[in-house]
């Protein structure tokens, strides 16, 4: 009974401070934890499990949410297609994984997430309100049980911000010139401030990644139209949630940050970056040292990865030097690559990726392309029950290439 009482007086202390004590907040150039101390982030992205990627399945033209989707149903039906992506959400990303991920010594995860998890689009076999905070809220609360931080990154925004697979849209960022698309973002993102207001598990919340990629005429343009819809979402946020830090992404896969000219409209928001070749030095993050020192605010690499084990350690040691945390991106996906990998099944190439890869442009193409339904049926519920935690592969050169412990399991 004594001990209860005492960690009911411990949490009721903790409700009493005020916020920021209870918060990860920016200070300068860094983040302080809320007993005072500096946080360096360390981690992974739990990518693929709420914005599925073509080649974390081992696919490559298929690469999109709406087109794996798509090329699922085309295979097997909706109702089996709905089946998969079920069992897929129960299985990628569970309660063992973070614990994994906390036992390598991780200290935060970054969480990519569609927003049609919060409309009543179509979206990975569910349609109509799709409870998106029941599948959030328990990685919260595993997370929380070990101790890590949460960020949570809208990957694939409405209207599309990046112009290429990885926004889940149709080849432009049509966010930057719809007016419907920008109120649904900000709204979206106000609905979150609202529910994890009083939540100090969160980190912070990451607008949009990889906004405006270079392959539009009109891109300058474009880039101009980013810090006025950053200040659009933060203001959305903070009528509702003064607590968390927000994170701002440059343009350019998150490496331009030039069309910048404000970051003194809030107090608590802090700049993301993402670097996936070139040379493992400061000099090549130069530009991203520099907009640190001459905002003085944090700078994270919020993606980095897939290179060789001693790119990626030489990396880790150069971002430590500058004072800029990291997750490596992703943590599981089919192979390597990762910290834990997924085991293909067998006939996997032979049946869905290739039929992945065949032409269907029309009824006919589908029909003559399409394999054995029952068989392509056994394979995928393969992959899912394959990308249960127990059935991975740790990838231990891999996890200890980024600055991580031994494996524990």
């Amino acid at each position: 009974m004594k001990r209860y009482l005492t960690i009911l007086l411990v949490l009721s202390f903790a409700l009493l401070l005020p916020a920021k004590n209870r918060f990860v907040q920016v200070e300068g150039p860094n983040l302080v934890k809320p007993n005072g101390e500096r946080l360096y982030i360390q981690g992974t992205n739990l990518g693929n499990w709420l914005n599925p990627e073509g080649y974390m399945f081992g696919l490559k033209k298929t690469n999109s949410a709406w087109m794996i989707d798509l090329m699922v149903k085309q295979l097997i039906g909706p109702d089996a297609a709905a089946d998969f992506w079920q069992a897929f959400r129960t299985n990628y990303i569970t309660k063992a994984d973070i614990d994994f991920i906390a036992a390598q010594g991780a200290n935060t995860v970054r969480l990519p997430f569609n927003y049609k998890l919060f409309t009543d689009e179509d979206y990975m076999g569910q349609t109509g309100q799709k409870q998106p905070f029941l599948l959030i809220d328990r990685v919260v609360e595993w997370c929380k049980a070990d101790g890590l931080y949460l960020i949570l990154d809208m990957h694939d925004c409405p209207g599309s911000q990046t112009g290429d697979n990885i926004d889940d849209g149709y080849g432009y960022p049509w966010l930057f010139e719809s007016e419907r698309s920008q109120q649904l973002f900000c709204d979206i993102w106000q609905q979150i401030g609202r529910h994890y207001k009083d939540e100090p598990t969160i980190l912070g919340y990451e607008l949009m990644n990889e906004p405006i990629a270079h392959y539009f005429d009109n891109r300058e343009q474009l880039k101009q139209l980013l810090e006025p819809l950053y200040k659009r979402a933060v203001k959305a946020i903070r009528a509702v949630d003064k607590n968390h830090v927000i994170l701002l992404g440059g343009a350019h896969w998150n490496s331009h940050f030039y069309m910048f000219t404000d970051w003194t409209f809030d107090k608590n928001i802090m700049f993301t970056c993402h670097r996936y070749g070139g040379p493992a030095t400061s000099e090549a993050i130069k530009d991203y040292i520099d907009f640190r020192d001459k905002t003085r605010l944090p700078m994270y690499m919020g993606e980095i990865g897939h290179n060789t084990m001693e790119w990626q350690a030489q990396f880790v040691e150069v971002m430590k030097q500058n004072n800029i945390g990291y997750t490596f991106w992703p943590y599981k996906k089919i192979d390597d690559s990762c910290m834990m990998g997924i085991q293909r099944p067998a006939e996997w190439d032979s049946v869905i990726v290739k039929f992945s890869e065949t032409s269907r442009n029309s009824y006919q193409e589908w029909r003559e392309a399409r394999p054995d339904q029952q068989q392509a049926r056994r394979l995928l519920m393969q992959y899912a029950e394959n990308s249960r935690f127990d059935r991975c592969i740790p990838q231990t050169d891999y996890i200890q290439s980024l600055g991580l412990g031994k494996v524990r399991r």
